[in-house]
């Protein structure tokens, strides 16, 4: 099943698992990297729930950018390599 995700999603793993030289990686890069994600998904519902009671077009913008954010850590944070989330993380040894 793995597999078959990272094949789907291996535009965007592709952006951050490439690269030759040297990372730093810690575990705890990864928990806090899904956390993240996951709270900008949060946000994002929230953004796309007020904006449809409030009957605001203008929360679709911001709903959508929260969105991809959220999406792209929880990819990256769970399907990713570990010089994929030490990108993320801008780490570099």
């Amino acid at each position: 099943m793995k597999t078959t995700l990272r094949k789907l999603f291996a535009p965007i793993l592709n952006i951050f698992e490439s690269g030759d030289g040297p990372y730093a990686y810690k575990q705890s890069h990864r928990t806090i990297l899904k956390v993240v994600g996951a709270l900008f998904l949060f946000l994002s519902t929230a953004v796309f729930g007020a904006g449809y009671v409030y009957a605001q077009a203008g929360a679709i913008l911001p709903g959508l950018v929260f969105l991809a954010v959220g999406l792209t850590c929880v990819i990256v944070s769970t399907l990713g390599t570990d010089r994929a989330v030490s990108k993320m993380w801008g780490n570099r040894s």
